[in-house]
């Protein structure tokens, strides 16, 4: 006899429809789901975009590095101005329209003198800096997703069992067919609060890895390009800044 109650009692927990127990929550409850899911659909629309953006940050950095490490200066101009999503190419870029304004304003031709390099060394850096900057935005959202949705998560249930343990005392009885429900929507807002934070956290993480690399690439480039341009402002009749032969 327990047995078929047992079983009886589980078909009908199985039974139960999660959007219903959802409509039938309290407003607060329904209103952590909502913001719940709002954060899930801005991390995911976050996660695709970077994902895309840090890949080809990373494919256009090494096309770039390749032409300037291969050819000439103006190759390396022309590849850069294609390549704009890689920093690299925006880092070098950036110093050659600045050499470019130093020039027009000397009214000498384009030749890097020891009187530039400090002032495109600050320029490099700065851009360098600006296009870190470009590449972790959003990363704080998802931080913060993966941070507060479970707690949030953990608001709801709470609120969810303090509903039914009034269901309890207003029926009188504490049994499965009065517990059950209320448990069950409490605990569905700890699943999705799960369900915002987890990708949103391991993306995190792999994004920062990602960017780790990324801005070791321009560190390296931007002290690369630095000595190439003193280099060049030691030699004389140097053309614009560009590989090393």
């Amino acid at each position: 006899m327990g047995i078929l109650v047992g079983t009886a009692w589980g078909e009908r927990l199985a039974g139960i429809d999660a959007l219903a127990l959802v409509y039938q929550a309290s407003w607060i409850v329904q209103l952590v789901l909502l913001l719940l899911v709002v954060l899930s659909v801005f991390s995911w629309a976050i996660i695709l975009s970077k994902w895309l953006e840090l890949r080809r940050a990373q494919q256009d950095s090494e096309s770039f590095l390749q032409v300037y490490h291969e050819r000439s200066m103006e190759d390396a101009y022309e590849a850069a101005k294609d390549l704009d999503r890689s920093p690299l190419a925006a880092v070098f870029l950036s110093a050659y329209g600045e050499l470019k304004r130093l020039a027009r304003a000397s009214g000498r031709s384009l030749t890097v003198t020891h009187a530039h390099v400090d002032a495109l060394k600050r320029h490099v850096g700065w851009t360098g800096s600006r296009e870190g900057l470009r590449l972790e935005r959003g990363f704080g959202f998802l931080a913060t997703t993966g941070s507060a949705a479970p707690f949030v998560g953990l608001f709801g249930t709470v609120i969810g069992i303090i509903n039914a343990f009034q269901n309890i005392g207003r029926s009188g009885s504490a049994s499965l067919a009065v517990v059950a429900p209320g448990i069950a929507e409490a605990l569905i807002a700890t699943a999705v609060g799960l369900f915002a934070a987890i990708p949103a956290t391991v993306f995190y993480n792999i994004f920062v890895g990602k960017l780790r690399g990324i801005t070791a690439a321009i560190d390296l480039f931007s002290a690369e390009y630095e000595e190439d341009l003193r280099r060049m402002a030691g030699a004389s009749s140097q053309p614009a800044p560009g590989p090393r032969e």
